[in-house]
């Protein structure tokens, strides 16, 4: 981002300037395919918000509800990409860069290792692996102090992965973290083993002391094996005190050790992966900040931006859209980031693109919440801007394209829409929406944003399909 344009910006965000509402023109409304569709699901027009304009054009083709507020679920991914790309740029990467003080004696370090993150939200186990063998490299086998952990680039707020669902075992209700480290998820795999009469399991990544106690093998139906081996997620270990079928086969089960704080998970990976690459280490694991005598040892550069928002918008994952959102705070703001903040800097770029903010609520950035909030013509104006944007290819391919791929590889896959649309979804309990891109047949591109926020949400998605299938044969 050219300095200028960033000044801009910021002088704008300190000073709260709030664009004024775009004017709403006169605009069709929803077709008949996709009104019928919505009264077969017995969802009312006024639980629907629908926008829907020519990426050229000035004024809206379809603009339904268009300014009220709806909860967008993932689609509010789109808002948080969006924003880091344009705020951010498409070659912005993250750094994680390793530090020591005392002495280095041949290979063995007096002193301490720092480790310093900057909220990479894919530091997963084959990258961290890699920065491992990095900081070997640089001649470090025994470290004698102890590993300080300076997570500070994000604020330490309290973190409840209980709340949105009551499920913290979810993997998507990990929380964020400077240092996150591969999603802070255990993958648990689970082999039966008829000839001991016993389950062999495995945990990936690989984590020292954590011992984890197997179910017992059993016979039967597989059935809910999730549900039978009634897992235990311990500070210190995982118990599965349930039962697993010889008949299940091998499986994996991912979840998320919510009883470990992120220090913690980051330090019993950290001296099981320092082992594997030859290391030695027997000190403790706390959190600190880089001293000033401090020495630079090396760094992890991570992937750039635009994979990361790929993974984001065509997987719909959460943790890193929660790291994203704090990152533009942490960037723009030059201060340890909350999600407040992140939100706030997201408001003011869109209120400078001339984007009526008024309905914008933000949480986290992904829309797992229930209360973000934006309306579907602000949404849809944000989409018409980002094609107009130097970054637009980056940011339409992040997106599921219609029947082949990310959340949208099942849908439509027999109608001609398939291939011609690159649609973001969001699901919630009554909530469906998509947004995104649809190349019509006759050439031209519209972008379209349909939310629906009703108790009969889940039968929603007819409606949807119907109207991007009538957008392709029709725009």
């Amino acid at each position: 981002m050219r300095i200028t344009t960033r000044l801009t910006f910021t002088f704008s965000l300190l000073f709260s300037i709030v664009a004024a509402p775009v004017c709403v023109h006169a605009a069709e409304g929803l077709p008949s395919v996709v009104t019928d569709a919505l009264k077969r699901s017995a969802i009312p027009l006024n639980a629907v918000g629908t926008y829907v304009q020519e990426v050229s054009g000035q004024a809206p083709w379809i603009a339904s509800n268009d300014v009220a507020g709806f909860n967008p679920a993932s689609t509010m991914k789109l808002v948080t990409t969006d924003a880091a790309l344009d705020l951010l740029g498409p070659t912005y990467t993250w750094k994680t860069q390793a530090y020591m003080t005392g002495t280095l004696n041949g290979d063995v370090l007096d002193g301490d290792l720092i480790i310093k993150g900057s909220g990479d939200p894919k530091l997963v186990t084959e990258n961290f692996w890699q920065f491992l063998r990095k900081i070997r490299a640089t001649g470090i086998r025994e470290i004698r102090g102890n590993l300080i952990l300076d997570r500070s680039v994000f604020e330490d707020i309290p973190y409840d992965a209980s709340v949105f669902d009551g499920d913290p075992l979810k993997p998507y209700n990990a929380g964020p973290d400077a240092l996150l480290l591969n999603y802070k998820v255990f993958a648990f795999h689970f082999q039966p083993n008829p000839s001991r009469n016993q389950v062999d399991v495995t945990i990936d990544p690989p984590a020292v002391p954590y011992p984890v106690m197997a179910p017992s093998l059993s016979n039967g139906a597989c059935g809910d094996w999730q549900g039978k081996l009634q897992p235990s997620m311990g500070r210190v270990s995982a118990n599965f005190t349930g039962t697993f079928s010889a008949s299940c086969g091998e499986k994996t089960w991912y979840l998320h050790p919510y009883q470990m704080n992120h220090s913690e998970y980051f330090g019993v990976v950290f001296r099981q992966l320092w082992t594997d690459v030859g290391g030695t280490f027997s000190g403790n694991i706390a959190n600190g900040v880089v001293p000033p005598a401090a020495r630079f040892v090396t760094e992890w550069q991570s992937t750039t931006l635009p994979e990361v928002i790929r993974d984001i918008n065509k997987y719909s994952n959460n943790v890193m859209a929660r790291q994203l959102l704090l990152t533009l705070a942490a960037d723009v703001l030059k201060v340890p980031a909350t999600p407040e903040r992140g939100g706030r800097v997201v408001k003011t770029w869109l209120a400078n693109k001339g984007i009526d903010t008024s309905q914008l609520v933000i949480e986290n950035g992904s829309g797992l919440s229930r209360t973000e909030r934006i309306s579907v013509g602000a949404m849809g104006r944000m989409l018409v801007a980002a094609f107009k944007a130097p970054t637009m290819p980056e940011f339409i391919s992040s997106l599921p394209l219609v029947g082949y791929d990310g959340t949208m590889r099942r849908r439509l896959t027999k109608q001609t829409v398939a291939g011609s649309a690159h649609i973001k979804t969001g699901s919630l309990n009554d909530v469906r929406a998509i947004a995104g891109y649809v190349l019509a047949a006759s050439g031209k591109r519209y972008a379209v944003v349909c939310i629906i926020n009703h108790t009969n949400a889940v039968a929603g998605q007819a409606a949807h399909d119907a109207l991007l299938q009538w957008i392709y044969e029709n725009g």
